[in-house]
């Protein structure tokens, strides 16, 4: 059973998504640790209410510190509002995944993240977006991808039914991402992932 720790900034929805995998024995795996990087982040309370521990910690150094006593094999950025460094990639190397709302390379990097992503999208009249769970490297929403699922933009959509529709499939890809991983059924070769079955 691999050690799970989950950072987020927000409500935490995707982190309740992987609180149900591990809970149903979907995911081979246990979140030990929940860190935020805001205080009043509700994702700290659905840690607690299900006796994980829940940190609030800006520091990066701290962090990695905290990482590392909880022995974790897998980090996941769950709406993580913060561009992580070149030192805490290299001391995590391809153990770390992001969700992004959106079908990378489109509608990504810096500065687009949370709303912005769908209102971008909108703006565009782009006719298909979605999620991506990828592998976190050095750049911002560059690293390889593991897995992607679209969402058709109907042309009544706001921001906020379409941030619903894709929050729905950003909930499946991650949860099925973090259950490859833990079932160590992720290859790197180069750029691609391969989902080995």
């Amino acid at each position: 059973m691999l050690n799970i720790a989950v950072l987020i900034s927000g409500s935490g929805t995707n982190l309740q998504t992987i609180i149900d995998g591990c809970k149903n024995n979907e995911i081979n795996g246990k979140i030990k640790i929940v860190i935020s990087n805001n205080k009043e982040a509700y994702g700290l309370t659905r840690a607690k209410n299900n006796n994980i521990k829940a940190v609030y910690e800006k520091d990066e150094t701290k962090i990695i510190e905290l990482l590392k006593k909880e022995n974790i094999d897998l980090i996941v950025l769950a709406g993580y509002l913060k561009i992580v460094t070149k030192n805490f990639v290299n001391e995590f190397k391809n153990k770390i995944i992001n969700i992004h709302p959106s079908l990378i390379p489109s509608f990504c990097g810096k500065g687009y993240y949370g709303e912005i992503v769908h209102q971008k999208v909108l703006e565009y009249g782009v006719k298909i977006t979605g999620a991506t769970v990828h592998f976190v490297d050095e750049g911002a929403d560059t690293g390889p991808v593991i897995i992607q699922k679209s969402v058709i933009v109907k042309d009544n959509d706001t921001l906020e039914t379409l941030k619903k529709r894709v929050l729905h499939v950003e909930h499946e890809i991650l949860k099925e991402a973090v259950k490859l991983f833990c079932d160590k059924k992720l290859k790197l070769k180069g750029r691609r992932v391969f989902i080995n079955e």
